[in-house]
């Protein structure tokens, strides 16, 4: 089976419409399950799916070490996508190295965990304040023209970020959360990276589970669940984004689909430059994701949903404070969208 392509930007880089986020295979939801895991990711080839997403820093390099054996023999058949800058601390506090030895020394390890000898996509996971931005991505563009890296990425950057990165090197992708319940994309970021030529690659496309409509109850959540202690995901704020998700819902009714492909189909729509990367680590999960790739919304169908859930229309903010007023956005925010 084969699914259709896109080019992120004018990069030439060329992937499925949709992707695979692999961060929760190895992190956030409770024990690693290994044999499931590779099994999904063995479904997603099946289905069409060429374009994976890991990072150095999910479950502190297990992730790409997973994603390097599920794909073992079979790289040329896919497009891999992974990021630096962030790591844990011996207490597990996250922090940022955008410096450019460290850059160097990322790509080396993440080369050896993922078994190849380059990767497709090399993403700054997120901006070091305290290293110019012209000096990590001038180290970026190092390893392409070593042919460790193709092409290169920013996660959750900002406008000035972009402009500033893109007068050293052409930047093929940006890596930021966009779903129909975090359109903060669409206010300034989205305008700039189009100008610019490059692909946009959602992450938690289904609002962290949320708009599958899955989620009923905040004691849906497991003791360690990430979403557990985020404001959009607790108190009255819960009940509020639940009567968004219920429009949903009744939305998908009408459609004969799922909550969650509605809501993957309206990122979806929002341009052939767009290619989400749904996360989870189980088959039928992903196997109702990838059949939202057949789901076409018409002009009707996206202006009911932009009444519905305007940019602004989610009860509280992406993050909790703490997490806010870290520099890189809070990490954590990665969550899969289904365990």
């Amino acid at each position: 089976m084969s699914l259709p392509t896109r080019e992120l930007g004018t990069s030439g880089l060329t992937v499925s419409m949709q992707g695979l986020g692999c961060m929760g295979m190895s992190q956030s939801y409770g024990p690693a399950d290994r044999g499931e895991s590779l099994a999904t990711i063995d479904r997603a080839i099946d289905l069409g799916i060429t374009f994976f997403d890991t990072a150095n820093v999910y479950g502190d390099g297990h992730n790409e070490s997973l994603l390097g054996e599920a794909l073992k023999g079979r790289r040329d058949q896919v497009i891999i996508a992974t990021k630096f800058t962030i790591s844990r601390d011996s207490e597990g506090h996250m922090r940022l190295d955008g410096r450019p030895e460290n850059v160097r020394r990322c790509i080396d390890e993440s080369l050896a965990r993922l078994q190849t000898d380059h990767v497709d996509l090399y993403y700054q996971h997120r901006v070091d304040p305290n290293v110019a931005i012209e000096d990590t991505v001038g180290a970026m563009a190092e390893l392409v023209q070593a042919g460790k890296v193709r092409y290169l990425g920013l996660s959750e950057a900002s406008s000035r970020s972009i402009e500033r990165a893109v007068s050293v090197h052409p930047i093929a992708a940006l890596q930021s959360e966009w779903s129909l319940w975090s359109r903060d994309l669409e206010i300034e970021v989205l305008a700039t990276a189009r100008r610019l030529g490059i692909g946009i690659v959602p992450y938690s496309p289904l609002g962290r589970g949320f708009l599958t409509g899955a989620i009923t109850s905040p004691d849906d959540f497991g003791p360690d669940d990430f979403r557990r202690f985020q404001p959009r995901f607790t108190g009255e704020n819960f009940a509020r984004n639940l009567e968004l998700v219920d429009a949903v819902r009744a939305m998908a009714q009408d459609r004969g689909c799922t909550a969650g492909q509605i809501a993957l189909a309206w990122v979806q729509a929002q341009g052939p430059d767009v290619v989400p990367i749904p996360g989870t680590k189980r088959r039928p999960y992903l196997e109702e994701n990838v059949a939202a790739c057949d789901l076409v919304l018409n002009t009707e169908d996206l202006a009911r949903i932009d009444a519905l859930m305007p940019v602004g229309a989610a009860a509280g903010t992406r993050y909790a404070t703490a997490g806010a007023t870290l520099p890189w956005g809070g990490a954590y925010g990665e969550s899969p969208e289904r365990p």
